[in-house]
């Protein structure tokens, strides 16, 4: 089931699907208020003639206007979404573009535009004016030319959204609350239950009370986009097996390598294999959803990018920092999952190859204090944002690798800063925690 809503949110995530779905809606519309209008008499008095058309020619008049300027809208707007995704693309990063693929904003407004469009179409052939015999679909063009109106609209709210998108706060933002909603439900989950224990198990005399061990190989070239945990837990309960995994989501892999081991007291079939390798899903591209370093390697990227000779923007470059500080506060206060998964009856069922604080730590800064030398700002900026995170450490693994990563920030300072004062500062600062 998870496997599935895998799939289905990577479907949202096209620039296809919703608009199909709009413009089927909109024929289905279209069908169904012309039968609507050979089945009532629409008055033309009062009121009505305001709103309703009088004449074929008036009818047909309206919907080819209408058909003909919402054609050509929407090639205006699928111009602009190309036009800042180029820029998007060029200035922050190319891996951004597919975040505003998931703006549900650009897929509805260019499926709306479309659909009007075929909309009109289909009730224009609908008008008949043949001997002595008159069809007017006058419900059918008052809903045109209120689509068009709402249209109108929706282009001015079109053009606001992405003026402020292409901005480098704003993705910077929408980045941040991606990874803040991200770490909350992905380190929660849990893949069967966690020993209660913290310590290393023996995991060597585990193994030792299986007959069999059997490699379980990856059969295509691509990233480990999603692990169905709850199924590939069942399975290898199923089998009464242990697996270990040698890769998490977010690494790529090579055909025919190792992907992990299964231990079994049985010979595993082929088939049995198949099984467990369907709870896999590898792709030509890394996905953010069991992913937590995507989302943050994008943040680094548009920091990396700022830093760089040729932008030299040291503002765009800690206010990445200062949002991805945010992330590392929430992490420093919870527990990462446990690579050891065992099912009800406490036996070890799957050894995962896990992410722990650390690797998100060195994911989040090393690139960025790399990129920072030169940049005196950034370093002082850096050291203290990790003194913040070492406020939220609850654990001493987790103050221990912030305490490295003060180390390596004091001494990039001390190689590149050339200001007495800048690195008096700078080493003043680590000695709050050092």
């Amino acid at each position: 089931m998870k496997k599935l809503l895998f799939f289905w949110n990577e479907l949202k995530a096209t620039f296809w699907f919703v608009p199909i779905f709009i413009i089927l809606f909109s024929v289905l519309l279209a069908i169904g208020f012309v039968s609507l209008d050979q089945n009532i008499t629409v008055s033309h008095s009062g009121l009505g003639r305001f709103f309703f058309v009088h004449s074929v020619d008036s009818a047909r008049s309206i919907l080819s206007t209408i058909s003909g300027a919402m054609i050509g809208v929407a090639g205006t707007v699928f111009s602009v979404t190309l036009v800042a995704l180029t820029l998007a693309s060029s200035q922050l990063g190319p891996r951004l573009i597919k975040n505003f693929m998931y703006v549900r904003l650009n897929q509805i407004v260019l499926g709306s535009y479309v659909s009007t469009y075929l909309y009109c179409l289909i009730v224009l052939n609908s008008i008949r004016e043949s001997n002595g015999f008159i069809f007017i679909p006058s419900l059918s063009v008052l809903l045109a030319i209120i689509a068009a109106i709402a249209n109108i609209i929706l282009l001015i709210v079109f053009i606001h959204q992405i003026a402020v998108s292409i901005q480098a706060d704003k993705v910077i933002s929408d980045i941040s609350a991606f990874i803040s909603k991200q770490v909350k439900l992905l380190f929660p989950e849990k893949m069967g239950d966690e020993p209660d224990t913290e310590d290393e198990l023996p995991v060597d005399a585990i193994k030792s009370k299986y007959s069999y061990n059997t490699s379980i190989k990856t059969q295509k070239n691509g990233y480990l986009q999603y692990i169905d945990s709850e199924g590939m837990l069942n399975a290898v309960i199923n089998f009464n097996a242990l697996l270990e995994l040698n890769y998490r989501s977010g690494d790529y892999i090579v055909e025919g390598v190792e992907l992990g081991k299964i231990y079994t007291n049985k010979k595993v079939e082929e088939v049995e294999l198949e099984k467990i390798i369907s709870h896999f899903v590898i792709g030509k591209t890394k996905t953010p959803q069991q992913d937590i370093e995507y989302s943050i390697h994008q943040m680094v990227e548009i920091a990396v990018r700022a830093l760089s000779p040729g932008v030299n923007d040291p503002y765009t470059a800690i206010t990445c920092v200062d949002n991805l500080t945010a992330t590392m506060c929430y992490l420093a206060k919870v527990k990462f999952p446990s690579k050891y998964r065992i099912d009800d009856k406490n036996e070890l069922r799957v050894i995962a190859n896990t992410l722990d604080f650390e690797g998100v730590l060195d994911a989040a800064f090393n690139q960025i204090r790399q990129f920072s030398a030169g940049s005196t700002a950034v370093i002082i900026r850096l050291m203290e944002v990790l003194l913040i995170i070492h406020k939220f450490a609850t654990k001493e693994s987790y103050k221990k690798a912030i305490m490295k990563h003060v180390k390596m920030t004091l001494s990039v300072g001390k190689e590149s800063i050339k200001e007495k004062n800048d690195l008096e500062d700078l080493i003043e600062r680590s000695k709050e925690i050092m």
